[in-house]
């Protein structure tokens, strides 16, 4: 794994740039350090995982079109327990970009190509309102998520049953389960599903929302353990109704 990074800097602050680019990461990287801030850059979601546990940052720019998985997905993942500040940034520039962005927890979103002096802007503007850096560190965000007896563990991507036995989940019920546990007795109508889940627009008629919601059910329903957990809202979309705990 390559990561391109700035000199070890005491008290600065440390932000990751995830972006597939290597001559904008480094673009970014020198005019960030000149700027008195600490810096690290990757290229694409992998490596991120990879070098969050090693360092406390204090601030993600994030590349949505990624090789492989997505910005989207990675930033999906992250807010799974972490409340660090993410600053989004996409060459697409789209509403549904922006709006599918800031619903997974960005802070900021800017569109390609990136000024830096604005981005150095931005960042400021961030870091001022989430406060003193330190006390949004990757450590403080929540490892998982309970409810109603269930628990769904954000760190190995797993779901377990009130008596603690893992039930299995496809990639993609998990991700819906994250999707509405965030999200607990709110409605969430199936065009927000679908952009939060894969991150773009898809016909009125996709039925994946519906099937997948019935295989949860029916996993979380088994052997009468619960009352029905996902409603469905007539005209509206789906629900979780129960109380969560962030864990």
């Amino acid at each position: 794994m390559a990561m391109d990074t700035g000199p070890n800097s005491g008290g600065m602050p440390h932000i990751l740039v995830v972006d597939d680019d290597p001559e904008i990461r480094q673009l970014l990287v020198r005019f960030l350090e000149r700027h008195r801030f600490r810096v690290s850059a990757v290229g694409d979601a992998r490596e991120a995982r990879h070098v969050l546990p090693l360092g406390q940052f204090h601030l993600i720019v994030l590349d949505l079109m990624l090789p492989g998985e997505s910005g989207l997905d990675f930033a999906r993942w992250l807010r799974g327990f972490s409340q660090v500040p993410v600053i989004m940034v996409s060459v697409m520039g789209e509403v549904t970009d922006r709006i599918v962005g800031l619903e997974l927890g960005a802070d900021d979103y800017m569109a390609k190509p990136v000024n830096p002096h604005e981005l150095l802007a931005r960042v400021r503007a961030v870091l001022r309102r989430t406060g003193e850096p330190t006390e949004r560190g990757i450590e403080s965000g929540p490892r998982a998520l309970r409810f109603a007896g269930w628990t769904l563990d954000l760190v190995r991507r797993r779901l377990l049953n009130p008596e603690t036995v893992e039930v299995p989940l496809t990639d993609g019920e998990y991700d819906l389960m994250v999707v509405l546990a965030e999200r607990p007795n709110r409605v969430l109508p199936r065009d927000m599903l679908l952009d939060l889940l894969r991150g773009r627009s898809s016909g009125q008629f996709d039925r994946t929302i519906d099937v997948t919601v019935s295989r949860l059910r029916r996993k979380l329903e088994d052997e009468g353990r619960q009352a029905q957990l996902i409603k469905t809202v007539r005209g509206g979309g789906y629900v979780l109704a129960a109380e969560v705990e962030r864990a």
